[in-house]
């Protein structure tokens, strides 16, 4: 397929988990190697389609910074399939825990699906969480439905979601996670993000990624919203349990100044 192609299809896409979306991204910007003024075009787009997906954001800063880009989107997407975040998880939820789990995804389930020690309340608002992947967990399960989300928080011994991006004061997550969040914050109840490659930003870009993220006139219709630092005890990532000041420290991405611009923007690369 040409690069071309494999962009438009990548930017139409829906439905795919975000590991998934970011491993098509960078085979598509692969492709633009050698034309440098169609890789900013395309990185563009990618994160206008997708201004929620941190990981998308990481990977085209990162293929614009690089002398090679190519070899740095293949990089990105060895470290997308090393899916090293997942067995830290499954290290650290607690014995016998009973967890909320707000969004679902495959990096979630490959960590908590052989914790059979484990209770699962799985709030779903996306309706990802199908019953082929219920029939591949050893962990006890619940489907929690959307108007039981803060009942859930309040009763379970730990709430998890998945960030898709994080910096400043926030972090990028599935609708109804603040929710979920604040309820158990205010009973003390711990609240972790997950955080697999590319979700921390730089603070360049996080302010870019979360005015577009929180533009909407009506944010209670989004899918996506941020959840404030201030309610999440730590965060997993790749090395462990983090409290959320040291997992942002270091962002996984340089700044890219071509991100700043929109793709319609005037003087735009088109």
């Amino acid at each position: 397929m040409h690069p071309i192609e494999r962009l438009r299809a990548v930017a139409r896409s829906g439905g795919l988990g975000l590991d998934e979306l970011v491993l098509d991204a960078a085979m598509a910007l692969a492709g633009f190697a050698d034309d440098p003024a169609g890789l900013v075009t395309a990185c563009r787009s990618l994160v206008d389609r997708h201004p929620a997906a941190g990981p998308l954001w990481s990977l085209a800063a990162r293929v614009l910074s690089a002398t090679d880009p190519a070899e740095e989107a293949w990089r990105v997407v060895e470290e997308v399939e090393a899916n090293s975040t997942a067995p830290a998880l499954y290290r650290a939820v607690p014995d016998g825990a009973q967890v909320l789990v707000v969004g679902w995804s495959d990096g979630l389930a490959a960590a908590l699906g052989r914790r059979g020690d484990c209770r699962l309340l799985v709030a779903d608002p996306a309706g990802t969480f199908t019953g082929r992947l219920r029939a591949r967990l050893q962990a006890h399960v619940e489907e929690v439905p959307d108007a039981g989300i803060g009942a859930a928080a309040a009763h379970a011994d730990l709430v998890l979601f998945e960030a898709q991006a994080m910096g400043g004061d926030g972090i990028v997550a599935i609708g109804g996670t603040r929710a979920a969040s604040a309820v158990a914050a205010a009973l003390g109840r711990p609240v972790w993000a997950v955080a697999a490659a590319g979700r921390v930003l730089p603070a360049e870009l996080w302010q870019v990624l979360s005015g577009r993220v929180s533009a909407s006139p009506e944010p209670w219709l989004e899918p996506d919203e941020i959840v404030p630092v201030a309610l999440v005890a730590g965060v997993v990532r790749a090395t462990g349990l983090l409290v959320p000041g040291d997992a942002m420290a270091r962002p996984d991405c340089p700044f890219a100044p071509e991100l700043i611009r929109r793709l319609d923007a005037p003087g735009s690369h088109r």
